[in-house]
């Protein structure tokens, strides 16, 4: 599937110091992401907090980044619930506003069956003119998304690939070994991005992008290369820095950083709060350690 990078990031949500959406620094935030190292931007995934955000929000959200990347970056929208019925309606909604691709979680908290799962994802497909990637998170949802399922998923038209953040390997594996080479198979969890390439996978979906994406641009670059002990320095040197970004759920330690750093994405929504004193201790002593990629204001 040509056009979609390999590294794309899991984008935050800006809000104001009112708890309201900044559509401005939205903006401001995609542009500087991809001249981080970014090939395209998952919207309202997430690291966007995409639970707290309503339908009118995450609509402008997609027009706004896509008017502001236009041809520059791919553009995928979090269109994915637990609703079969409400995730075709805001996947068709999305293709209004001119993205370019879709990202589906598997439906959380009313945990499906295997074939309710496909029967899912490829409704949604079907109904929607739009390329769709998977995202199984079974940490998250407590539904995993068998490597059967979606390798019988992966034939269906506009399904393009999947973020795969279940951490198996094994499952992970046979998903590459069973799918053709044109499906996308990218990394869910950024210390998984090298291991998952190296067997095959195609890129990563971010969110430590967001502060070291020309390293970890760098590291896939390598691996492409065949320069694999080169990229497994780069891989080994960031990984604390990744474990700094979940010690709580994320985006609450990466918007501290970066609201730390001075490139101000607001807070996090209820039921998300600020870090304790002890994580946001430990956050700051992350960043002494990294190289900061993003282009912060002056």
């Amino acid at each position: 599937m040509s056009g979609f990078g390999r590294l794309l990031t899991a984008m935050v949500t800006p809000f104001d110091e009112q708890g309201e959406v900044d559509y401005v620094q939205a903006r401001k935030l995609a542009r500087a992401l991809m001249q981080s190292g970014s090939d395209g931007l998952v919207v309202s995934g997430t690291t966007g907090e995409s639970p707290t955000l309503t339908v009118e929000e995450k609509l402008r959200l997609f027009g706004e980044i896509k008017d502001e990347l236009g041809t520059s970056g791919m553009v995928i929208a979090g269109t994915g619930n637990y609703s079969t019925r409400e995730s075709i309606e805001l996947t068709r909604e999305a293709k209004k506003m001119g993205v370019d691709a879709s990202l589906l979680v598997v439906p959380y908290y009313n945990r499906p069956t295997q074939e309710g799962l496909y029967r899912h994802f490829s409704a949604i497909a079907t109904a929607c003119d739009l390329p769709c990637i998977m995202y199984n998170v079974p940490s998250r949802t407590s539904c995993n998304l068998a490597a059967e399922t979606v390798i019988r998923l992966s034939k269906v038209d506009n399904i393009i690939g999947v973020k795969e953040a279940s951490a198996n390997f094994r499952q992970i594996a046979e998903i590459i070994e069973g799918v053709s080479r044109d499906f996308l198979v990218y990394s869910g969890n950024d210390g998984d991005t090298f291991p998952l390439m190296a067997m095959g996978g195609y890129g990563v979906v971010g969110v430590v992008t967001h502060l070291v994406g020309l390293q970890t641009k760098e590291m896939i670059d390598k691996l492409l290369a065949g320069r694999t002990e080169e990229a497994a320095v780069i891989h080994r040197h960031l990984l604390p820095f990744v474990d700094a970004m979940f010690l709580v759920a994320n985006p609450i330690p990466l918007k501290f950083a970066m609201n730390r750093l001075g490139f101000r994405v607001g807070p996090t929504r209820l039921p998300l709060c600020e870090p304790d004193e002890k994580t946001a201790a430990a956050i700051v002593a992350s960043l002494e350690r990294v190289r900061i990629d993003l282009p912060l204001p002056g």
